[in-house]
């Protein structure tokens, strides 16, 4: 399925400025590309569909606004900025914290939070190098496995905090091996951009 770049699905209602914003993040990924490895040159062609929407089918998954949420290994912005370009519509008072280790990822990071004028901060350290947190959601997307991304963010979350986990075709067998080391709940939803994926949405994690 190939969808038009600009063209939002009827699952995100998001006003004309956020679309127009949302545009402008594609443009800077693709700009920022050409010179840092943000995202794989094979995908820049299909930004739109592989990225933004994929990030944003997170937004319509949320219980409640939360006040603070913090993305682990941010790299290109996926799924954050997107998340916070929305929240700008929904749930402006919503401050995003992105931690990235790579220092030229994060200088762009930091240009799109500028250009976009998003309610973020950017922090430019290892994750198991910050400060728990203390999020109300914390989101990670093409970092590495369920069982590493559970430790993470065991340390950066509330305890009545929730997790929301994009994962690939292999998400059943990183769900059971998880669950040889960590309690938790965890409700599946299928990707809306590619039916072999799912959003792995988390909480009451604790060690077994």
């Amino acid at each position: 399925m190939t969808i038009v770049s600009g063209v939002l699905p009827d699952w995100l209602s998001v006003s004309c400025e956020t679309s127009e914003a949302l545009l402008t993040l594609e443009q800077l990924v693709r700009k920022w590309t050409t010179a840092v490895n943000l995202i794989s040159k094979a995908s820049v062609t299909e930004i739109w569909e592989r990225h933004i929407l994929d990030s944003a089918q997170i937004w319509p998954l949320l219980k409640h606004m939360p006040a603070s949420w913090v993305d682990l290994g941010s790299g290109g912005g996926f799924p954050a900025l997107v998340l916070a370009v929305i929240a700008k519509d929904h749930s402006p008072k919503t401050k995003f914290t992105l931690v990235e280790s790579d220092a030229r990822k994060a200088a762009f990071l930091m240009q799109a939070v500028r250009t976009l004028n998003l309610n973020a901060q950017v922090i430019v350290k290892r994750i198991e190098s910050v400060d728990p947190l203390g999020a109300d959601v914390v989101s990670a997307r093409a970092l590495g496995s369920l069982d590493l991304l559970l430790g993470f963010a065991h340390r950066h979350i509330k305890p009545a905090g929730r997790a929301y986990f994009p994962k690939g075709s292999t998400f059943q067998q990183e769900l059971l091996a998880a669950h040889k080391r960590w309690k938790f709940n965890c409700q599946t939803h299928i990707s809306r951009t590619d039916p072999q994926a799912a959003i792995l949405e988390v909480d009451g994690i604790e060690l077994l």
